[in-house]
């Protein structure tokens, strides 16, 4: 593992980091957790995956570098909380931190990707599985990283509409 990788903004450049594809990883970062989602080396579906417990960044480098080598993953998506102007406060800026700490570490191409709404949308999603209001807050994170997930991907395949 040694130097950075890309970090970008920019679908269009990190599709180009990745000329065969791949599973991708996506993370939402909350502060007690970390949601996370993969998708098929396609991309055409994102899955939700686990809810992990956020904690010091090298327990939480150890348990993503499991699913990147469990899933074969050579890209990651993490979700950018974006001000609704569009702007960035500090949860942007702590973001995009922890990216340039994984991007150190695991060599992968980052993408960060807006995320405002994919809270909305994923817990839109679970109540429209008329699931309990519990079950929801222990879903809500890993489900808000495949709704990341399946935008950028959306995104990166020419699919967004």
């Amino acid at each position: 593992m040694g130097g950075a990788a890309l970090i970008t903004d920019s679908s269009a450049e990190f599709g180009a980091a990745l000329p065969g594809g791949g599973a991708l990883l996506a993370l939402d970062l909350g502060t007690k957790t970390i949601g996370t989602a993969t998708c098929d080396a396609g991309w055409q579906f994102a899955t939700a995956g686990k809810t992990l417990p956020r904690g010091k960044f090298g327990r939480d480098l150890e348990a993503l570098s499991a699913i990147v080598r469990e899933r074969r993953v050579k890209g990651l998506v993490l979700g950018l909380p974006r001000n609704m102007d569009g702007s960035e406060g500090p949860r942007a800026q702590a973001s995009r931190a922890y990216a340039r700490n994984l991007s150190d570490r695991l060599t992968l191409p980052i993408l960060l990707w807006d995320e405002r709404w994919s809270t909305t949308s994923a817990e839109r999603d679970l109540i429209g599985q008329d699931m309990s209001r519990r079950k929801r807050a222990e879903r809500i994170d890993s489900h808000a990283a495949a709704v990341i997930l399946q935008g950028a991907i959306d995104a990166l395949t020419g699919s967004a509409f």
